[in-house]
């Protein structure tokens, strides 16, 4: 079933980047253009005001905060409460997931108010296509999560698997926008932003890493420590059968 979730996943990821990158008709009918405008940038960098920079500066911010670190943060606590024992940190972990992809939807809502109001919005270019779709769709999660069936309702599997499936491909989309961002800082600006591509990808393997971890923490803890069954269970060059112990036994009480 976890394979099959993963399959899906990926199929679904790379259908929603295909859609999203590849050009479209009018594009395509203006490919000289669009290669001139690009050689024109990146001869003549647009010259940024420090207003102009600063709601950059607090655009990407925004947006580095809300999909690269809260909503891969709620993902690991939602995985980490699949393996506490007690009500209580089940609860407390639930809560901390839903504050934390509560305050990622509005500091995205505050990065797409930015642009909209202070950027160029002509949606020429990928990270303002891709970015536009996130606007979009990342609002279904929290009407999802308000909306969520009881435990022991058949719904409940499905709403669950869209609920999992929506997060997944909603956060890893984001932090492929903050990627592709950068790159068009740069491409529009002539600044460098390889420390920046670095500290992020840094983070994003860290996050990853983590993910990964929960599930065998509890796994690796215990293969340092020998069950029951290990300490009492004889070698094979010292086998004791049932029969040889009962005979001893016999020969002890004659």
């Amino acid at each position: 079933m976890l394979l099959g979730r993963r399959r899906l996943l990926l199929v679904c990821a790379s259908l929603v980047l295909l859609s999203l990158l590849g050009p479209s008709n009018g594009a395509s009918n203006s490919t000289g253009n669009n290669l001139g405008e690009s050689r024109n940038r990146t001869s003549h960098p647009l010259e940024v005001t420090p207003g102009v920079s600063f709601q950059l500066r607090l655009h990407a911010l925004f947006h580095w905060s809300s999909f690269g670190f809260l909503m891969p943060l709620g993902i690991i606590l939602v995985r980490m409460s699949s393996k506490c024992r007690g009500g209580r940190c089940v609860r407390a972990l639930f809560y901390c997931h839903a504050i934390s992809q509560t305050v990622a939807v509005l500091l995205a809502t505050g990065g797409a108010v930015l642009s909209l109001m202070n950027f160029e919005n002509s949606f020429s270019n990928s990270h303002q296509r891709v970015g536009l779709a996130l606007y979009g769709v990342m609002w279904l999660q929290p009407i999802l999560g308000f909306f969520r069936p009881e435990r022991g309702v058949k719904v409940r599997s499905l709403w669950y698997f869209f609920h999992w499936l929506l997060g997944i491909a909603i956060c890893a989309t984001g932090i492929v926008n903050v990627y592709i961002g950068l790159r068009t800082y740069h491409e529009r600006t002539a600044k460098s932003v390889r420390l920046w591509t670095a500290l992020l990808t840094v983070e994003v393997a860290f996050l990853a890493f983590f993910y990964l971890m929960v599930d065998r923490w509890s796994y690796m803890l215990k293969q340092g420590r020998a069950t029951v069954g290990q300490l009492i269970r004889p070698t094979d060059s010292r086998r004791t059968y049932p029969t040889t112990l009962r005979k001893e036994l016999t020969v002890v009480q004659q």
